[in-house]
């Protein structure tokens, strides 16, 4: 390991913003935030969003700059990449945003019912031909539904056009109701996307762009976005629908992830 990875590992250790449990505390058994993140970490009753796979963060610590009434958690487990996140809403003094460092396998025993009112997903790993392991199957779907408040929203930014239209099936086929889809956020007018998102949010999603983002931008790929509310009775149910065609498509078939 190199030397600059130990020294953000040495660093995030002193970071307040950043939890890091270890997987005793989260392997079926309840974290002691579980339930009491409003109380405990962030000492006030402002609504709790989270952003699953947060890489570096940057995501995260913007969207808190830009919505001070609304606390944010970037989750992820690559401790490095956190490290950039922490490091900006440390030096900044930021008290409504904080990171977590675990795998999102573990996230049903982090939360308590209610406790987090929406979910972003930004530029997660498609999985092509392993839908177990893709954050809008049903089995990832299933475990936000025990802490996502009723009415709580699923967001969806992505370069890959497999994992929107599989994200986009699957939210169809369990009647799940969608806000807003386009498959080239870039040409689609703001006023477009709906009323769910505040204005901040909006201008979030267009002027913040991630790591990942400016490389796939670079390489002339389209950006989607895909909205859609997480209530439902019952098991979700996996989509059908033209796997093989995305699959073709999808540029992460082909590309090394960075």
């Amino acid at each position: 390991m190199g030397h600059g990875k130990l020294r953000k590992f040495a660093e995030n250790e002193t970071f307040s913003c950043l939890v890091q449990p270890s997987t005793a505390e989260v392997f079926g058994v309840d974290h002691p935030l579980k339930g009491h993140w409003a109380s405990d970490f962030f000492h006030n009753d402002k609504p709790i969003v989270l952003e699953l796979g947060c890489g570096k963060g940057e995501y995260t610590v913007d969207l808190a700059k830009r919505n001070p009434d609304v606390n944010y958690i970037g989750v992820d487990i690559k401790g490095a990449r956190l490290w950039t996140g922490a490091k900006m809403a440390t030096q900044a003094g930021m008290t409504n945003v904080g990171f977590l460092r675990t795998r999102i396998e573990f996230i049903t025993s982090l939360f308590a019912p209610g406790e987090v009112s929406q979910i972003w997903l930004t530029f997660s790993d498609p999985q092509i031909g392993r839908e177990k392991k893709r954050l809008t199957s049903p089995l990832f779907l299933s475990r936000y539904r025990e802490f996502v408040k009723e009415g709580g929203i699923i967001n969806l930014k992505t370069d890959s056009r497999y994992l929107h239209e599989y994200s986009y099936a699957i939210a169809q086929r369990n009647g799940l109701k969608i806000l807003a889809r386009t498959t080239d956020l870039y040409n689609t007018a703001p006023e477009a996307l709906g009323e769910h998102l505040s204005a901040q949010e909006v201008s979030s999603l267009f002027e913040v762009q991630t790591f990942y983002e400016k490389h796939f931008l670079a390489q002339g790929y389209d950006i989607t976005y895909l909205a859609f509310v997480l209530d439902h009775e019952g098991d979700y149910i996996s989509p059908e629908w033209d796997e093989d065609r995305w699959k073709d498509e999808d540029h992460h078939a082909f590309v090394v992830q960075i």
